[in-house]
């Protein structure tokens, strides 16, 4: 945001204010809602959407697409970097410098989020998952991601009635079971779309989907498009 009157931003339950020192961030699985405080007012706001393949390529499991926390402060690196990368969208610049920029501003996002959540200690936002039995859940969906693993079954095996699954689940993580299992999935099939020439029908057997057109239909509700136009856009943006 810069000059003009601030907005908030709902992410989960949650209200977060948009200001010229801060940063508001939202993980993909994340329920949110943009709201402006005066339009008449007037206010300019940095917002990117972020290209799944970029996102924290080196980091482990899942947490390649979560920040470490909703909202962290502006700090003078990472000021410095949203301010060139607006003046080269503003300037209308080459492809392949705005992709540079692009990329350098999403990593240091990434990581102030993740320094300053373990600066504030605090379990839900630095990621940590003290219960065993939904490190184990995490566990049993991570080395099989796929469409037809029930989650009533998952509780089950690491003795937990469906409630109290639920409950614990969102507690230690911050999100629902579904929606961690969700992400997980839409991490498999983007990585599926770019780094192979497999038919979308056999990457969507792989990840448990019966039919190609419920793969699709789940992807689309997930990323906005059909499996078939990211893999097309992402040969572009690699070209």
């Amino acid at each position: 945001m810069s000059g003009g009157r601030q907005a908030c931003l709902d992410v989960n339950d949650g209200r977060y204010e948009l200001t010229e020192d801060s940063v508001v961030a939202v993980n993909p699985w994340e329920p949110h809602n943009f709201l402006p405080s005066d339009l008449e007012g007037g206010a300019i706001f940095f917002v990117l959407y972020v290209n799944a393949e970029w996102f924290a390529p080196d980091a482990p499991g899942a947490d390649r697409l979560r920040f470490g926390r909703t909202q962290f402060k502006r700090s003078v690196a990472l000021d410095r970097h949203i301010r060139r990368t607006a003046a080269l969208v503003c300037g209308a610049p080459s492809l392949n410098t705005l992709d540079g920029e692009l990329r350098a501003l999403i990593d240091i996002c990434y990581d102030e989020s993740w320094q300053q959540a373990e600066t504030a200690r605090d379990p839900r936002a630095n990621g940590s998952v003290t219960d065993f039995r939904v490190r184990r859940c995490i566990k049993m969906m991570s080395e099989s991601p796929g469409a037809e693993i029930e989650l009533d079954t998952i509780a089950r095996e690491s003795g937990l009635s469906r409630p109290h699954f639920y409950r614990l689940f969102r507690i230690q993580t911050g999100v629902t079971p579904h929606l961690y299992l969700n992400t997980l999935i839409m991490e498999q099939a983007l990585e599926a779309l770019v780094a192979s020439e497999a038919p979308i029908a056999d990457i969507g057997f792989d990840l448990g989907f019966s039919s190609q057109s419920g793969f699709t239909r789940f992807f689309a509700a997930n990323v906005g498009m059909a499996p078939t136009d990211y893999r097309r856009a992402a040969k572009v943006l690699r070209a």
